[in-house]
């Protein structure tokens, strides 16, 4: 019975992390059995391997748009990876048009908070687009998400650039 129930969490935390069955297993033992821990285990051992891919090239990926507001505002996002596998990926291309309905909604004028200048009194929180807020889920950064998806498919992905147009404004 222990090992069926071991089974059924391997195969929950599998599912909600993406992760290979084996790390998943190691994540359950080291968290004794506690999901919460084992998805924690696994998100801080994920950003150790993305440390480790961040160097790899990103000549792949994708850009996507996001038109809101009756056509009046729109956003422009280009979104890399390594392999066209994960440029085609549905999940890597939602990434790419979460990212380019945030631009449009917050309008950042930064990429990253290493992007604004130290000598202005601007939050990196409001201004650059990795720091902000997910929109469609506050406790997350845009930063958040992209680590997500690069721990997923072990693959190194950023966001390259961005733009944001919005009817009549300069």
């Amino acid at each position: 019975m222990l090992a069926e129930i071991a089974a059924a969490a391997v195969k929950e935390l599998r599912e909600k992390t993406g992760a290979g069955v084996m790390e998943c297993r190691r994540a359950l033992e080291e968290a004794g059995g506690n999901l919460e821990k084992a998805t924690e285990i696994l998100r801080r051992q994920g950003l150790v391997g993305i440390q480790k891919r961040a160097e790899r090239a990103t000549s792949q990926g994708t850009v996507d748009t996001y038109i809101h507001a009756g056509g009046r505002i729109g956003a422009l996002v280009e979104v890399n990876c390594e392999t066209d596998f994960v440029a085609r990926h549905e999940e890597f291309r939602q990434l790419a048009h979460d990212i380019a309905m945030q631009v449009a909604a917050t309008s950042p004028r930064y990429l990253s908070a290493e992007d604004v200048p130290p000598d202005t009194e601007e939050n990196p929180k409001e201004v650059a687009l990795l720091a902000q807020p997910f929109i469609k889920d506050p406790g997350r950064t845009i930063q958040d998400l992209v680590n997500e998806v690069a721990v997923k498919f072990k693959e190194n992905v950023r966001v390259r650039r961005f733009a944001r147009f919005e009817l009549g404004a300069e």
